[in-house]
């Protein structure tokens, strides 16, 4: 069912090329509360869990979640997980249709991910127990 609605609204999004990155105090504001889950080319890639105190929680919508937070840097919003101590930065953009996130960590990805709210629950199962 979300991966349905996703593709469906990941269709409807467009870009602007000529949009400005957002603020860190416009970003919170957009996002704290929501879950948005983001696509690329049309696919479910995957969903976060904006928090209050700039606390995420990440998934690649495969059942993992991996809690973490972000800080800005310059026009960068760079987010950092329990998993990896390395940053990851983006940068993001309104359009009319949701937001607009560009990876900054490789300067030669020019794949644009796109985020809506799109009123659905990110499940998250717990630890792997036994084998």
């Amino acid at each position: 069912m979300i991966h349905r609605a996703l593709a469906l609204s990941f269709v409807c999004l467009c870009t602007s090329a000529a949009a400005e990155p957002m603020t860190a105090a416009e970003f919170e504001a957009y996002v704290t509360g929501k879950t948005l889950f983001y696509g690329r080319d049309g696919a479910a890639y995957g969903a976060e869990i904006y928090r209050d105190n700039r606390r995420v929680t990440w998934s690649f919508l495969d059942g993992e979640c991996k809690d973490g937070y972000w800080y800005d840097e310059g026009p960068n919003i760079c987010f950092v997980y329990e998993d990896r101590s390395d940053p990851q930065c983006w940068t993001f953009e309104r359009s009319p249709g949701g937001l607009i996130a560009t990876f900054e960590n490789d300067p030669a990805s020019t794949a644009l991910y796109e985020a809506q709210d799109v009123g659905e629950e990110l499940v998250c199962l717990g630890p792997k127990i036994g084998v």
